[in-house]
């Protein structure tokens, strides 16, 4: 398996990216959620799918709008963690002794219809492991 890190660092810079991408006909595309991307996400998805290319995104909300493969913590369960944090720091703890948390609870979310577009057929074993089938 070869990667090729693609750049992204303003919203100018998607759609040249998905071209490369195309150009070296590159078997799936892993699209990293970061403020960038989730802002553009629906230009991504559409994009990325006009090109035919597997695409996997990190979070639900990803597969939800029309991407194939999403696999990553759970926003809300993020922010409800966020506001137990604030809670206590509001309640005088002290930032510092509070203990860095990572997300313990990871999602797959599939996408059949964008599945069936790309003529791509979703393994039953991963379909059944899934969390969330869309169809």
């Amino acid at each position: 398996m070869t990667l090729l890190p693609i750049a992204v660092r303003a919203p100018r810079d998607i759609e040249p990216a998905l071209t490369e991408i195309a150009a070296v006909r590159a078997d799936a595309l892993i699209v990293f959620a970061h403020t960038l991307t989730m802002a553009n996400s629906r230009s991504i998805i559409a994009l990325a799918n006009q090109q035919r290319l597997p695409t996997m995104y990190g979070l639900r909300e990803y597969a939800l709008d029309g991407g194939l493969i999403a696999y990553g913590p759970r926003v809300t369960d993020s922010l409800r963690r966020a506001a137990y944090y604030v809670d206590r720091i509001l309640h005088s703890a002290r930032p510092g002794d509070l203990p860095i948390e990572q997300p313990t609870k990871f999602e797959l979310v599939i996408n059949l219809r964008t599945a069936k577009a790309l003529g791509l057929t979703i393994p039953p074993t991963l379909l059944a492991r899934a969390d969330e089938v869309i169809e």
